[in-house]
């Protein structure tokens, strides 16, 4: 197996991290995996099951115990089913933020990310993928955006899927979220020392990749092990 390379893009709920690392990866042919996909699916599991978002102890056995695929197109089969949609509730939203905040919880499903970059060159974001996940990483974005527009992101996108909200409790829950993940004691939100900040706020999904797109070709040999 030849070398393989690990993009890490972080940065807080709403500023685009899924959307723009899922294009990149098709752009440069690598895997496109999205951490917050698995940490939805422990807290849809944790749901169906009636296992309190709180419980460390049954969470940390859940994810340890459960099967996450992400395939193409973005779809997460758990344990062979595809609960692709059910992820993306608004309830399952708060309940990853929550069990995300769980140390064992993460340290299991860490080991599941590490694992799936040995074996491929990886597009994975997340909270903490630069500092954490993958402190090696090649290339490490910190990925952000004003709250305001991070909230009209997340409004757009309840609306397309026939959930409208106010703006005023969107924007409260990206602030409690952020809140949450920048000062829980276990791998808060931050910049890695060595990622690139790019502010995605005045910039349109088109302009956002390719700024990434020539970030990654810098960094890595100056483009020669990335051609996509």
């Amino acid at each position: 197996m030849g070398k393989t390379i690990t993009i890490a893009i972080d940065g807080p709920a709403g500023a685009g991290k899924s959307t723009l690392a899922r294009r990149l990866a098709g752009r440069l042919g690598f895997l496109y995996i999205d951490t917050g996909a698995m940490y939805r699916a422990i807290a849809l599991s944790a749901r169906r099951l009636g296992i309190g978002w709180d419980d460390a102890g049954r969470l940390e056995e859940l994810a340890r115990e459960s099967r996450i695929e992400l395939l193409a197109g973005g779809r997460v089969l758990l344990n062979g089913e595809d609960i692709s949609q059910e992820i993306r509730e608004p309830e399952i939203s708060e309940g990853a933020s929550r069990v995300s905040a769980i140390p064992g919880v993460r340290k299991a499903l860490v080991e599941k990310q590490q694992q799936m970059g040995r074996e491929a060159s990886v597009v994975m974001e997340g909270r903490d993928i630069g500092t954490v996940v993958f402190p090696g990483a090649a290339v490490k974005i910190y990925l952000d955006a004003t709250p305001e527009e991070r909230t009209r992101r997340r409004l757009k996108d309840l609306a397309g899927r026939g959930l409208p909200a106010e703006f005023s409790q969107v924007l409260s829950e990206i602030q409690r979220r952020d809140q949450r993940d920048s000062t829980r004691a276990d791998s808060p939100l931050r910049q890695a020392p060595d990622a690139i900040y790019v502010d995605s706020t005045s910039m349109n999904e088109d302009e956002v990749e390719e700024a990434l797109l020539k970030i990654v070709r810098e960094r890595t040999s100056n483009g020669k092990e990335v051609t996509g």
